[in-house]
């Protein structure tokens, strides 16, 4: 019988290390280089950039509660948050008159009349307990003393109209010459539930200070127990 051929082995193949470029680049290519270095550069920058901003802002927002306090006490005023404990009855009162006990004065939150005050910058005095009601609508309120200088007046009046929705600013009695912020907040899925009545915000200044305001009504501004938008607490509403 005749011997089958045998079928040769593949030719091995020698195993060649990239070259290197031995030429030099032209103009051109060097230019190309460092434009493709740069932009991967900035955008490494950009990214660090965003994470920053995220990281200190809390990813957003223009002012947060944590830094109210601070900002307040800068500019010399007081602030103090207070859990608001549940009222003794109903929380909303049918007469202009009736006894009602506030954890702060002026209120920041608590038992009030049935019907809120339209939203307004007011000359005279409004029945607290008619504002109260705003509060738990998510306005914030200033609270001014009759006595306050002309020209401090006037800057309230002019911070009120810079921004007016959600804002309610009226006298209150026996204040004298000072100011107090105050806001109602709470969540309104937890509101009136298990004991459960939010908290009261309140800031007494004895000037105007415009970023300390600024902090306040940016923070707390639609923040209400019960929820109201920003849209639907617009003046005369």
């Amino acid at each position: 019988m005749a011997k089958k051929s045998r079928t040769p082995p593949p030719p091995r193949r020698r195993v060649q290390a990239p070259q290197r470029r031995t030429e030099a680049r032209t103009p051109d290519e060097r230019r190309t280089l460092l434009y493709l270095a740069g932009f991967a550069a900035s955008g490494i920058l950009i990214l660090a950039i965003v994470l920053a901003v995220l990281a200190f802002s809390g990813g957003g927002g223009s002012s947060t509660k944590t830094n109210v306090a601070a900002t307040m006490r800068a500019a010399g005023c007081t602030f103090r948050t207070y859990t608001m404990p549940a009222p003794k009855g109903d929380m909303h009162v049918n007469s202009l008159t009736a006894k009602v006990k506030w954890v702060t004065h002026p209120p920041s939150g608590g038992q009030h009349y049935g019907t809120p005050a339209p939203f307004d910058f007011y000359e005279d005095t409004v029945n607290p307990r008619i504002v109260v009601h705003n509060l738990e609508h998510s306005a914030v309120v200033m609270w001014y003393g009759p006595e306050i200088p002309a020209e401090t007046k006037s800057e309230l009046r002019s911070f009120y109209d810079s921004s007016p929705d959600g804002l309610v600013a009226t006298p209150y009695a026996n204040y004298g010459k000072k100011i107090a912020l105050a806001a109602w907040t709470g969540d309104p899925k937890r509101y009136q539930q298990n004991g459960y009545f939010g908290e009261g915000n309140l800031s007494v200044c004895t000037g105007f200070d415009e970023k300390a305001f600024k902090a306040f009504r940016d923070a707390y501004r639609g923040e209400g127990p019960e929820g109201f938008p920003l849209s639907q607490l617009k003046p005369g509403h």
